[in-house]
């Protein structure tokens, strides 16, 4: 599913205009990002949860060469979806 078929979807279940979906889908990811950013989590009941998590830095190989090298620290974002959900599926 893509944006557009979720924010169609939205607005033919909640019976609303197509660009009030649009507005409240935008808004829902832009609080999602927000709290992302600021390092809080996500949770959304029944579906699952997003975090921020941080990977160390770590020393790897040049596949190519064989050199090796230092892989930088970064952050990720993780996704682990609610026991429902698993079971759903």
């Amino acid at each position: 599913m893509n944006k557009k078929e979720i924010t169609s979807k939205m607005a033919k279940d909640a019976g609303i205009p197509a660009l009030q979906a649009e507005k409240a889908f935008n808004s829902l990811i832009t609080g999602i990002k927000t709290s992302l950013i600021k390092g809080k989590r996500v949770t959304f009941s029944g579906f699952g949860s997003f975090e921020v998590k941080k990977r160390k830095a770590r020393k790897g190989r040049n596949p190519k060469t064989g050199i090796p090298i230092t892989i930088p620290k970064k952050k990720r974002i993780k996704f682990n979806p609610s026991k429902s959900l698993r079971d759903s599926l």
